[in-house]
């Protein structure tokens, strides 16, 4: 496994908010800027499958191979590898801490890590910064 990048973030906002937010994957675009379009298909659940369409990019499919109350993964096949979402969520008193991890496995990571592990990295705590204000506006 190729470790690209984490970002994390504290916010006001309850754990509740995040997982609402990650789950209406069709407003994703809104706080993820390199995000053109998700479509999930079904309930947001453990197992659920999505079509996700990066900008500049080709359309591909997802999985959501796991999903708990403190942590969302999910993982989208590239020819030769896979590209794994980790979100995961603290809570210390009144406030949540969101850690978004990404990594990467599989026999061509390295070459997908070298065409788009940079852009990742230069986006991710821009991206979790940008959910942390979309979730803080959830009402739960």
């Amino acid at each position: 496994m190729t470790f690209i990048a984490e970002a994390s973030a504290t916010s006001t906002a309850a754990p509740a908010a995040f997982f609402a937010k990650w789950a209406d994957m069709a407003t994703w675009p809104e706080w993820n800027q390199d995000t053109e379009w998700v479509t999930l298909e079904g309930p947001f659940v453990q197992g659920a499958t999505g079509v996700l369409k990066p900008k500049g990019g080709p359309k591909t499919k997802f999985v959501v191979t796991k999903l708990t109350d403190t942590e969302f993964i999910d993982s989208s096949k590239l020819i030769g590898a896979r590209l794994i979402f980790a979100h995961e969520i603290a809570t210390i008193a009144d406030c949540t801490t969101v850690t978004v991890r990404v990594t990467m496995e599989g026999p061509l990571r390295g070459l997908w890590n070298k065409i788009m592990g940079g852009g990742l990295r230069d986006s991710l705590q821009r991206d979790v910064d940008a959910l942390v204000e979309a979730a803080e506006a959830v009402r739960v």
